[in-house]
């Protein structure tokens, strides 16, 4: 039929080989750590000869590469279903933005690790990997600023704080809530900090 895209059946081939090679990268990271992932393992997990991987990855840092970008774009997507409208009041839609971010990160450790923590030595990732940490970082700045907090600095100490619950959260109490539990506490502290009016209840 006139006008009918032809598939491109190879194309999507390899595509789904590179999800399945994503795959087997991810389950080795939670099985071994980050520093433990090796291409052998991750061509064991697909039934795949090592020298094979090296036309879908040339390196382990390519890897790392992919899955970084996967995590951030995975983010993305996760914010999207989460919070597709954030809460009018400033103080509420900082703590749900807080906390889609917290539960994102203290749910799967390697992720988060590899996301914002930088534990491999010599990989940085490229720009089209960073591209959707950007976005996130620019949609957050730009959610602040409707809510009345302008400033790199009230943005990186939006960031920080969120990020040290989620690291002491990991560290010290992986898979409870000792940390979760201090979030709005702390976001109260921030809004505080910069001004943010309390919410009033409303009187019957």
């Amino acid at each position: 039929m006139l006008g009918t895209p032809t598939r491109d059946r190879r194309a999507e081939r390899r595509e789904a080989t590179l999800h399945e090679i994503l795959d087997a990268a991810w389950a080795s990271a939670r099985e071994k750590g980050l520093a433990g992932l090796t291409l052998g393992d991750v061509a064991d997990r697909v039934g795949m000869r090592a020298p094979s991987l090296y036309s879908y990855f040339g390196s382990k840092n390519e890897i790392y590469d992919a899955m970084f970008g996967q995590a951030w774009t995975d983010y993305l997507a996760h914010a999207d279903v989460e919070r597709p409208t954030l809460p009018r009041s400033p103080r509420a839609g900082l703590k749900a933005m807080a906390r889609s971010f917290f539960d994102f990160a203290v749910a799967d450790l390697p992720r988060n690790q590899l996301m914002n923590l930088r534990t491999i030595p010599g990989f940085v990732p490229s720009a089209e990997a960073y591209a959707p940490a950007i976005e996130v970082m620019e949609r957050a700045r730009s959610q602040l600023v409707r809510y009345g907090v302008e400033g790199d600095d009230r943005l990186d100490l939006f960031v920080a704080l969120i990020g040290g619950l989620i690291d002491a959260q990991q560290a010290n109490d992986p898979g409870g809530d000792r940390w979760a539990r201090l979030l709005d506490d702390a976001i109260d502290m921030f809004a505080d900090h910069v001004g943010l009016p309390t919410t009033r209840r409303r009187q019957r």
